[in-house]
């Protein structure tokens, strides 16, 4: 059996009486940072063997903890907070083992995300994680123009060190929407920040501890009855939208596919 068991985010009493126990029960643990993941074992008294399982050796220790799991073995992965395989290495080992049919077992607890959600005061009737933004400029700029249309609250993560220059990223392409800044959640200093985008920025003094970046999904647009789909999708590329994502925004306005889009375009073009 292999289970995904979660620790705490923040607060060691985010921990649960279950993943106490399968903890002290398996064969082996897999760990992200096994010297953070120690003091958290040694808090409740917990002495199951340690393997490091990171993105750096986790091709490696995969099989490892396959042929274990194989031999008939029991195996918890943990992260440094939080679900495993969220934004984590763990996700490759689910993958492994759910092809070499070995049974899968979810031991729920904190989740940083959804914590930052339920709190936030956004829509939680539809929303997307989004985790953490790549790194670089174009690579980044190409993942949010992809999300900008999103109409579901989104979820990012975000290291404090770039969280300004990720915010007035977002501000360019996502236009000045609420949004919800979600700090050291479960801790001692957790803390939400709520406003615009813009006002966020302006309000953000000291950036420390962890984030979590909650922002409305695209309001609904109203289409001015005198716009023709052509015009619509001139106005969205104008807006930084590519023709596809345009056109996609085009079809939900107008509530038809995106194939009549298309067609609807080729007509008024020939017109």
């Amino acid at each position: 059996m292999l289970y995904l068991c979660a620790t705490p985010i923040g607060n060691l009493e985010d921990m649960t009486f279950r993943a106490i126990r399968i903890l002290r029960e398996v064969n082996l643990i897999a760990a992200e940072d096994t010297r953070h993941t120690r003091k958290l074992l040694t808090h409740f008294d917990i002495h199951t063997p340690l393997i490091r399982f990171d993105e750096n050796c986790k091709a490696e220790v995969a099989e490892k903890i396959l042929q274990r799991l194989q031999a008939g073995e029991s195996v918890a992965v943990v992260s440094d907070a939080g679900l495993p395989a969220i934004s984590d290495p763990g996700a490759d080992l689910v993958r492994l083992a759910v092809d070499a049919g070995i049974t899968v077992c979810p031991i729920p607890g904190a989740n940083a995300a959804l914590s930052a959600l339920i709190c936030s005061g956004l829509d939680t009737s539809k929303f997307l994680f989004a985790g953490f933004a790549p790194k670089s400029n174009k690579n980044r700029r190409d993942f949010l123009q992809r999300l900008a249309t999103v109409d579901a609250t989104i979820i990012f993560y975000e290291a404090p060190h770039r969280l300004k220059n990720f915010l007035t990223e977002l501000l360019e392409v996502f236009g000045d929407r609420q949004a919800v800044l979600a700090r050291e959640l479960t801790k001692i200093h957790e803390e939400f920040l709520r406003g615009t985008i813009s006002t966020l920025l302006d309000t953000l003094d000291e950036v420390r501890g962890e984030f979590v970046v909650v922002v409305e999904g695209q309001p609904p647009q109203v289409v001015a009855p005198t716009e023709t789909v052509a015009q619509v999708v001139e106005r969205l590329t104008a807006q930084g939208l590519d023709k596809k994502s345009a056109m996609r925004e085009a079809a939900r306005q107008f509530n038809v596919s995106r194939r009549e889009i298309y067609n609807t375009l080729l007509r008024e073009e020939i017109q």
